[in-house]
């Protein structure tokens, strides 16, 4: 069984052996005793974690996410936004956006990551950067 858990409410050790696996996805140590030393876990811990938790976009094989934004209402916003997947050689599938209410509208946006080489993190943190987005969830992946 398979639950979905929010980082914040998991326990430091599972939080560390992920980070450990991504040091050493990343190739940003040479070799899993680095990867434990930066990130401060035991060797014991590590092996028996790495296996049982990973990034939610590492779930299955799925490359196609979903993302949820709420944006002001400002010109062009949906134009950065799409300019912005664009750059990272994002295959945008599907885009709906929603009449604007109170100066807010809602977008959504399917796109399909495999031939990108980006993490869907990594779409979150620029797209979040993008003036007028105020919010940016993944809702399907």
């Amino acid at each position: 069984m398979f639950y979905l858990v929010s980082r914040e409410a998991l326990p430091e050790v599972l939080k560390k052996a992920v980070d450990a696996k991504q040091l050493l996805e990343q190739n940003r140590v040479r070799n899993t005793t680095e990867a434990i030393k930066a990130v401060n876990i035991s060797r014991g811990a590590f092996y028996k974690y790495r296996d049982l938790i990973k990034p939610f976009h590492q779930h299955g094989s799925n490359k196609r996410y979903t993302f949820f934004l709420v944006v002001k209402d400002i010109t062009g916003v949906l134009s950065e936004i799409l300019s912005a997947l664009a750059d990272e050689k994002v295959n945008i599938l599907t885009i709906n956006q929603n009449i604007p209410i109170n100066s807010t509208a809602n977008i959504t946006i399917t796109v399909d990551i495999l031939e990108a080489g980006v993490t869907p993190e990594a779409l979150i943190t620029k797209l979040g950067k993008i003036n007028g987005v105020k919010k940016i969830d993944i809702v399907s992946a």
